[in-house]
């Protein structure tokens, strides 16, 4: 049985950082949802139900971190996958993603290869906890 391509939403308000990571990520034969602020994030959450969310910090109408903490509470979505890809600075990604539950962080600006590596060691990661124990 053939695994679905995985679902990839990129929530930023920045249009610009959304079509890099976009054109980033093409290549990896998923499929990709947009999200321009954190209440469109949730809304995308709930009808698309992705396996990893790339994730801005500081977002209109919600924050990354209020987006994060609605999708660790939520049963049906706890175990999307999480990488925040911020401006705030190194130290204060690194303290405070895994605190409120992000698989991994980027520093914005971030380098191509750093990214896909970890959005695919994210994705391996999560389809491995969801698929059941032989």
């Amino acid at each position: 049985m053939a695994l679905q391509p995985p679902v990839i939403l990129i929530a930023d308000d920045d249009p610009d950082l959304r079509q890099l990571v976009r054109i980033q990520l093409e290549s990896s034969e998923c499929v990709i949802y947009e999200a321009s602020d954190g209440a469109k994030a949730v809304e995308e959450l709930l009808v698309r139900k992705p396996d990893l969310i790339i994730l801005d910090v500081m977002m209109p109408q919600l924050t990354g971190w209020e987006v994060l903490r609605y999708l660790r509470n939520s049963p049906e979505l706890k175990n999307t996958g999480v990488l925040m890809l911020t401006g705030i600075g190194e130290t204060l990604n690194e303290l405070s993603s895994p605190m409120y539950g992000a698989d991994d962080f980027i520093d914005k600006p971030f380098k191509s290869a750093e990214l896909l590596v970890k959005v695919r060691r994210i994705l391996s990661k999560r389809r491995r906890a969801a698929s059941p124990a032989v």
